[in-house]
């Protein structure tokens, strides 16, 4: 198979990456995300919601990964990869089986284990797709999986709740995980046998080595300020994904209280079809000047049509579920942008020696410790205040802060591209 993938017609290969991608990551998910859908509601612990509780966990575990996953994913070298994405989800199983084993209130600890290797298994796939001439759209399939499996997850959740009542929220994760198991070993074949980046992508988009020490301080000495500009908007926007997806069900709740459970699949995947679209038109920008400028400003669309939504459904001018939906579109069209485009075209536009896992896996650590902290803010500082209430006081301050910080990084790495266009002058 390996080497009819090397002689495959491009857009065979787009679609054997794209469904390898997917089915991956999405599979992942249902050993992190099924969890959030119960509601835990009889069980409290140091004064604060189980289910809070076990969000904090699971995602101080995730949080955790990421800055494991700044070194591990960064210095990743090819053959390491199948028997690392494997090792990680089976030890995330494992915790879910204790999760249902151990009795409350003692079980929530199982979560943060749960959470420790999930948060490198994005860098595992992704650097399979990364350094390509087609790499966005090698990486749509990667993408939609983050949108849609979260709410698609969630709705199968239900589901599955509703035929099998007898089994309880603290064994529904662990299930689910289980059926999901052999299809994840599927999908981690099918990235296993594609080949490496050929000459042409090499040449195109620069060359993703592991990268030393040395490569990563030289990358932040050159490019730290426009670096840590995104870093913050990225955690702004990785707090808010996460508060929206964890919660929604809680969010809905306040907003309808006879809202059906099919629109959390229903909102996710018009999410991802807008988001697949916009993300995969990038890579019809074969100069990558204009592509990272063109990445930069879906980045500043995605971030104001959070806060426009966020305004018009506060003025009454629009209705709860097109709140949800915009806002959702919004996020995704800023934060999978980030994950996918920006870096890979920063690093072949400037040719740096280093690979995107790195980049993303330093966005991703700060992001998830604004995860933890708005959950921490919600329990100790605003418990009376709506989750609905929360997420759009948070969606306010993200758009303000967020286009002050983008405005400056776009005039910082402006100014870096003038001075190289000077250099090559001289």
């Amino acid at each position: 198979m390996h080497r009819l993938l090397k002689n495959a017609s491009g857009p065979w290969f787009s679609i054997w990456c794209l469904i390898a991608s997917f089915g991956t990551y999405f599979c992942m998910y249902a050993f992190r995300k099924p969890m959030s859908t119960g509601l835990y509601a009889e069980y409290t612990l140091f004064g604060m919601g189980y289910k809070a509780i076990l969000i904090i966990s699971q995602v101080l575990g995730y949080m955790t990964s990421k800055f494991i996953g700044i070194k591990v994913i960064s210095e990743l070298r090819p053959a390491s990869r199948v028997k690392l994405i494997i090792g990680l989800v089976g030890f995330s199983a494992i915790a879910l089986l204790f999760f249902g084993l151990v009795p409350y209130p003692y079980n929530f600890i199982f979560l943060f284990f749960n959470g420790l290797p999930l948060g490198m298994i994005w860098g595992v796939v992704f650097s399979f797709l990364e350094g390509r001439k087609y790499t966005e759209v090698l990486s749509i399939g990667l993408s939609i999986s983050i949108i849609a499996a979260s709410g698609i997850l969630k709705t199968t959740y239900l589901e599955v709740h509703s035929l099998f009542p007898r089994i309880s929220e603290f064994w529904l994760p662990f299930t689910i995980g289980a059926i999901a198991f052999p299809l994840f070993c599927f999908f981690v074949w099918m990235l296993s046998v594609i080949p490496a980046p050929s000459a042409s992508d090499k040449l195109l988009r620069a060359e993703r080595p592991p990268m030393t020490q040395a490569d990563k301080a030289n990358v932040l000495r050159q490019y730290g300020p426009g670096i840590v500009c995104i870093m913050i908007v990225y955690c702004m926007l990785a707090t808010m994904r996460d508060f929206r997806d964890n919660f929604s069900v809680e969010i809905w709740n306040e907003l309808d209280a006879h809202w059906s459970k099919t629109v959390l699949a229903q909102t996710e995947v018009f999410c991802s079809i807008f988001v697949l679209i916009a993300v995969g038109a990038l890579s019809l920008i074969k100069n990558n000047e204009k592509a990272f400028h063109a990445t930069m400003g879906l980045i500043i669309a995605g971030v104001a049509m959070g806060g426009i939504s966020t305004l018009l459904f506060h003025l009454h001018l629009i209705a709860a579920y097109y709140w949800m939906l915009w806002l959702g579109i919004g996020l995704f069209l800023a934060y999978v942008p980030v994950q996918v485009a920006l870096f890979e075209r920063m690093i072949a536009l400037f040719q740096i020696r280093a690979n995107a896992g790195y980049f993303v896996y330093l966005c991703d650590a700060l992001g998830y410790l604004g995860s933890v902290g708005i959950l921490f803010y919600k329990e100790f500082f605003a418990k009376t205040v709506k989750w609905s209430d929360t997420m759009a006081q948070f969606s306010c301050v993200m758009t303000i802060g967020g286009g002050v910080l983008l405005f400056t990084c776009v005039v910082f790495f402006k100014k870096l591209l003038l001075d190289k266009k000077v250099g090559y002058q001289n």
